[in-house]
């Protein structure tokens, strides 16, 4: 026989700080941590536990007692179901300091770092409308909230084409407005949605893997330019090629009008191969004057002019003379290589993605740049003695890998190359935190910078800049 969970209420709770993935931090009686996922440092609440632990507790403020100063209102009405955007209802100033206060703490506390006193946050000009890339998901069987759940209402018509439920990777929420990318993208998907269920198009059903209309991606550019790829599961060649054709006659503003049938389990699509059914293969992005291919399955920081921000904190920090051998580590598609080539005698970048080397190459050819050259494989089996030997010990390293930071075999190389100079960018001051950790014996810890890319959520970019002990 299963046991009952017990759950508990908490009245008149403080909510005092954030706390990680975008949830915040109250005390229980007992003293113990409870971890919420509605409220704002400063709110006072009464709270249901979730999920007991030895140490914490999980919660849900069930009634509000008062209203934190850092509060805002919402701008999606979808805030609060969705998931993407936890953070809507913080004023986004104080968004930027909680941001500013994890980076600080990850790496003081993680690292157990000697810090500098650390930069400013460099907040977002756009606060909404930043996005230069979406993933919607079709589905037959859409989201149904408490009230609708409730209700004597039948439900005939259950399509969704929207964003997955957080943590539900068979549920969809049905987007009316998404705050996050600019139009025409909010336009197209809409009219996607209608003219799918007006022409009598299938949604994808995962569990079922069965129904013709399974994702919709939406690309946009700083150049104007737009990318729209739908995945399908079924093949119907004569409904596909209605569907696009009404596509592109109704917004001839497409760049890049793609396809792919995708009939595996999982919606990747690395491993599919791309048709394009009208313009152009790709769209271009611009920074600098450099001019970037953005493929269906390049890499690209999906917040624009952000990333243009994060790049020159990146080439300011590795402080060029023109006479380095600089290494772009974790290189992805050579932007940050190719933005700071004018200013090394030469640039290596280092990509385990084929695809992404590829456009890399073709980028550099593109933009006239001839110091940079571009290698495929695994960090830790392709950054080796020989290979150093071969193409140049580094004067600087940028590194900008993935969430979970560094291989450790990785670092160890770094510490035996010892660079003078290493620029780590990193999306999770967390793993970044442990690889500065082992590196802090022959590096001391000079600049830390947090930007912003991504407001209304929890996280945060952080630049370090670390120099080699005299």
């Amino acid at each position: 026989m299963r046991r009952k969970k017990t759950r508990h209420v908490f009245h008149n709770i403080e909510v005092l700080d954030a706390g990680a993935k975008g949830k915040t931090v109250a005390k229980a009686p007992d003293g113990r941590v409870i971890f919420l996922n509605n409220c704002v440092p400063g709110d006072v609440v009464d709270v249901q536990t979730t999920k007991k632990r030895k140490a914490y507790f999980e919660g849900t403020a069930v009634t509000f007692h008062s209203l934190s100063d850092k509060r805002t209102m919402p701008r999606c009405e979808h805030f609060g179901v969705c998931g993407g955007c936890k953070w809507q209802h913080m004023a986004y100033g104080h968004q930027l300091a909680y941001k500013q206060q994890e980076v600080e703490n990850n790496l003081r506390r993680i690292g157990h770092l000697d810090l500098p006193e650390t930069d400013a946050i460099i907040g977002s000009k756009k606060e909404y409308w930043y996005r230069n890339k979406m993933e919607f998901s079709f589905s037959d069987r859409r989201w149904l909230s408490l009230e609708e759940l409730r209700s004597d209402q039948v439900f005939d018509d259950r399509n969704a084409l929207g964003l997955h439920m957080p943590g539900m990777w068979d549920k969809v929420l049905d987007i009316k407005t998404c705050h996050l990318q600019e139009d025409p993208s909010n336009a197209i998907r809409l009219e996607t949605k209608e003219y799918a269920i007006k022409n009598g198009l299938t949604f994808f059903n995962p569990r079922h893997q069965a129904g013709m209309l399974r994702t919709l991606m939406i690309r946009t550019s700083s150049t104007g330019e737009v990318m729209v790829l739908i995945q399908f599961f079924e093949d119907d060649t004569q409904k596909r090629t209605l569907l696009l054709q009404h596509l592109a006659d109704t917004f001839p503003g497409i760049t890049a009008l793609l396809y792919v049938i995708n009939q595996k389990q999982n919606d990747t699509l690395y491993d599919q191969d791309v048709h394009c059914f009208s313009g152009r293969e790709h769209i271009y992005e611009e920074m600098e004057g450099l001019r970037f291919k953005i493929t269906a399955k390049s890499f690209y920081q999906t917040n624009s002019d952000q990333a243009h921000t994060l790049y020159k904190i990146a080439r300011d920090f590795a402080a060029l003379t023109g006479q380095e051998v600089v290494y772009d580590l974790y290189t992805g598609t050579g932007t940050i290589a190719q933005f700071v080539a004018k200013k090394a005698k030469k640039v290596i970048g280092i990509e385990s993605v084929p695809d992404a080397i590829a456009d890399a190459k073709a980028n550099a050819a593109h933009n006239h740049i001839e110091n940079a050259h571009f290698f495929v494989g695994d960090m830790k089996e392709v950054l080796t003695p020989t290979f150093i030997s071969e193409h140049g010990t580094p004067d600087v390293v940028i590194t900008d890998p993935p969430r979970d930071g560094m291989h450790k075999d990785v670092v160890a190389q770094l510490l035996a190359t010892a660079p003078k100079r290493v620029v780590y960018v990193s999306c999770n001051s967390a793993s970044q935190a442990r690889d500065l950790a082992l590196m802090k014996a022959l590096y001391d810890v000079v600049r830390v910078q947090p930007v912003d890319m991504f407001p209304q959520t929890h996280h945060v970019e952080n630049v370090v800049l670390l120099e080699k002990k005299a």
